[in-house]
């Protein structure tokens, strides 16, 4: 049994929008994202770990969910959800006092740099934490794809995807306890047993890439830089 693997370098982090409501029912919980933004700062001044995030929209709205409205409408009011979410985590962040520039997969230059690679890439080589917003800039695909691509360009060691229980499971563990926890998984079988990693365009990318996916309980204190670090938590899903 593996029990630790090498420290990662340069990293993506994938939230829900979902998280950033904490105890709220909408919006965002400024409490649970001070105390995100706290072990961030932990994690960025005590180690050499080099941050990409991006977030989902989905505590204000679902693309693709939105009753009669065009799916592709939906998607793009999805994409400026994300927006909302990527100032906020840069206003907290930045009031911590660290270095954070969003870009956007949309042009809103009033608000954010338009997305440009080489230059995300020199952001990161500054320390700066960069959050990639509005998605991929396209309707159709969804935040995890966003991740998977923004991860491949930047040269991403690993995705690592927030969520709210201990990793990926056979089945819901909220509503059956007999689930059973993977600790190791490949792409292939994930998406051959449907398990709820990623979307299938989105662990498809991972795969070809062959950029690794960490799935982790967001609400453990700790437990980035315990991923970053090499500790073995959650659930790998990587290689064949």
């Amino acid at each position: 049994m593996v029990t630790e693997r090498k420290p990662l370098k340069r990293v993506l982090l994938k939230l829900s929008g979902e998280a950033l409501k904490g105890k709220h029912a909408f919006g965002v919980d400024y409490e649970y994202v001070g105390h995100l933004a706290d072990e961030i700062l932990e994690l960025t001044t005590t180690t050499n770990a080099e941050l990409g995030i991006v977030i989902g929209g989905g505590n204000y709205i679902r693309g693709g969910q939105q009753g009669d409205i065009d799916r592709a409408v939906g998607d793009y009011m999805g994409m400026l959800g994300t927006m909302i979410n990527s100032m906020a985590l840069q206003a907290v962040f930045e009031a911590k006092g660290m270095q954070t520039r969003v870009v956007s997969a949309l042009e809103i230059k009033e608000i954010a740099e338009s997305y440009i690679r080489r230059r995300a890439i020199r952001h990161l080589e500054k320390k700066r934490i960069v959050i990639f917003a509005c998605g991929t800039g396209n309707p159709f695909f969804t935040t995890d794809t966003a991740a998977a691509l923004r991860g491949a360009e930047i040269g991403a060691e690993a995705i690592l995807k927030g969520t709210n229980v201990d990793g990926v499971y056979s089945d819901d563990p909220r509503k059956n306890p007999d689930a059973k926890l993977y600790h190791t998984i490949t792409f292939s079988e994930a998406l051959e047993r449907h398990l709820k990693v990623m979307d299938a365009t989105a662990l498809a990318l991972c795969r070809e890439n062959n950029t690794p996916i960490i799935v982790f309980n967001m609400n453990k204190p700790g437990n980035i830089r315990k991923a970053i670090e090499g500790q073995i938590i959650g659930t790998y899903v990587g290689g064949e």
